[in-house]
């Protein structure tokens, strides 16, 4: 039977942080002041501000934008509500390619269900999904990875056109890109996927934009609102903000290097590193996005000295040239949207516990986190091959080589595995017996024949295991299959909710995976979850 929860400690490069923030241990709260569970996501309610001029500002700006990316009615509604007074729930991802990897599906879900629980409890609340589409770093994004009808691993890589080094809103899909796309679409098959992505993603087109247009189409009816964070007038709005961080930054600094040494000292890593020099934001310098730093009283942005007053001119005239670095981002966030909670993964939940001094400072609050779902979706015919060799998903996380042994080893012949194991009971059986004669002759003698028990087991187990490479050669039936099983489940050795993209299960299983994946965020399981596509 395939489980339906697994626990992170058996996922490989789980952090203590995130563990401990999972079961909420004594030690990690004080960099976390909110208990993640939806109760005390609704009771923090009562300690948020709303600006309801600026909230009306960010709502023009919203309805400006998603309708742009042909937003649904319920999308609008939703952004009307908010200007109206309404909170928000907020998830984020980069604009990856072709829509990224599952998991930018499942912080979609996870945001949605979230919403529909605080809203059952009579708060008004609006789903954001925030796309990170100030991050500079393409590499990131210009990838996506599907799969093949037999489960090979079929790569896509973006032709971009724009300057190196500048945000991924401003570099657009260059000469090239529509063949990719049409490649992409045949893997897919006919399908609304297929559709949704010939009509999202074209050459002359941005990043942002198209991720934007495709996820509308996907969660059209879920009244999901998208923020993109480089819109020129949302800038304008946080113009102020800009300024506070910049003449606080040497304070915020100071915060940031305190709290990380208070994570060390608990044993705890840091996600973001921080030197003296550190200000929370960036400047665009001829297209290219790079860290404005403090520097002799003054700043410094690239390879120039600028003065404070000079720097606060700047923002004030042109606020569209400057954004928020990895601690300031969710502030921004705060400071644009009544938000309500934030949901994220490990790398976010970890640089949260950094950002939350930044937070106090200036907003005098800390948003809660709460871990996004994570799971592992099992196509049937997958599903067919772990049962018809009894793998267990932890038995993945040590390759697919091990895995081929562990396939090859359950394949032997009855007879064969049934001969090994009454050896193994005979050799036991017997160094039992002969332990007990020695310890009567002479007891300095058992500990020996314990040695030699243990070597007589691992040369049967040697000879287990080199019977099942002669089967491994024998045919390569087992290793097509362990490989159709690692690619789909945990391909180039990670989650496959990190690697695979989202739109191959959308295009598989259609508009209901949607309805699937937002119950499952509200499952019982608090860790990794499995869902069955049978």
């Amino acid at each position: 039977m395939i489980p339906d929860c697994i626990s992170f400690n058996s996922i490989p490069h789980t952090t203590r942080i995130f563990s401990d923030f999972l079961s909420y241990s004594p030690a990690v709260r004080k960099f976390f002041p909110t208990q993640p569970d939806t109760e005390h996501v609704i009771a923090f309610a009562k300690s948020v501000p709303r600006d309801r001029q600026r909230q009306a500002r960010v709502a023009d700006a919203l309805e400006k934008q998603n309708r742009a990316w042909g937003a649904s009615d319920a999308t609008l509604r939703n952004i009307q509500r908010l200007r109206e007074g309404a909170f928000a729930v907020v998830t984020g991802q980069q604009v990856g390619l072709f829509g990224g990897p599952l998991m930018s599906l499942f912080k979609a879900a996870s945001v949605l269900a979230l919403a529909r629980q605080v809203e059952q409890s009579g708060v008004e609340c609006v789903p954001v999904f925030w796309m990170a589409s100030e991050d500079h770093d393409l590499d990131e994004v210009n990838q996506a990875l599907l799969l093949t009808h037999d489960f090979q691993l079929a790569p896509f890589t973006a032709k971009t056109a724009g300057v190196t080094g500048a945000p991924v809103a401003h570099l657009r899909f260059a000469e090239g890109t529509d063949e990719i796309v049409a490649q992409a679409a045949k893997l897919l098959g006919e399908s609304l996927a297929a559709d949704y992505l010939r009509q999202s993603y074209a050459e002359g087109d941005t990043f942002s934009n198209a991720f934007a247009k495709l996820y509308t189409r996907i969660f059209r009816t879920h009244g999901l609102i998208f923020l993109d964070p480089a819109d020129p007038e949302l800038h304008r709005i946080a113009a102020p903000l800009f300024v506070d961080a910049l003449q606080r930054s040497a304070e915020l600094n100071q915060a940031v290097l305190e709290r990380n040494q208070q994570l060390r000292d608990g044993g705890y890593h840091e996600q973001v590193k921080v030197t003296g020099e550190s200000v929370p934001l960036f400047a665009l310098v001829e297209g290219v996005r790079v860290p404005v730093r403090r520097a002799n009283g003054a700043f410094a942005i690239a390879k120039k000295t600028v003065s404070a007053e000079e720097l606060h001119k700047r923002i004030a005239t042109a606020p569209e040239n400057f954004s928020a670095n990895v601690l300031l981002r969710p502030v921004l966030q705060d400071y644009w949207l009544p938000t309500l909670a934030y949901i994220g993964g490990p790398a976010e939940i970890a640089y949260f516990a950094q950002a939350a001094v930044v937070y106090e400072k200036l907003l005098g609050r800390v948003t809660p986190i709460l871990p996004r779902m994570s799971a592992t979706l099992i196509e049937p015919r997958i599903e067919r091959l772990l049962n018809k060799y009894a793998v267990e998903l932890p038995e993945l996380f040590h390759g697919e080589c091990q895995l081929r042994d562990c396939l090859a080893a359950r394949s032997l012949p009855a007879e064969l595995k049934q001969d090994f194991e009454q050896a193994r009971q005979s050799v036991e059986a017997a160094m039992a017996r002969l332990r007990g004669s020695l310890k009567t002759l002479d007891p300095t003698l058992v500990e020996a024949a314990s040695r030699a028990a243990s070597k007589m087991h691992y040369q049967v187990n040697r000879l287990e295991k080199r019977a099942a490479q002669a089967e491994l050669r024998r045919t390569d039936i087992l290793s097509r299959h362990a490989a159709q099983i690692a690619n789909a489940l945990y391909p180039n050795k990670s989650l496959q909710e990190r690697e695979i993209g989202a739109l191959y299960f959308y295009a598989n299983h259609g508009p209901e995976l949607i309805d699937r994946l937002i119950a499952l965020a509200q499952a019982r399981c608090p860790e990794h979850k499995v869902l069955t596509l049978s």
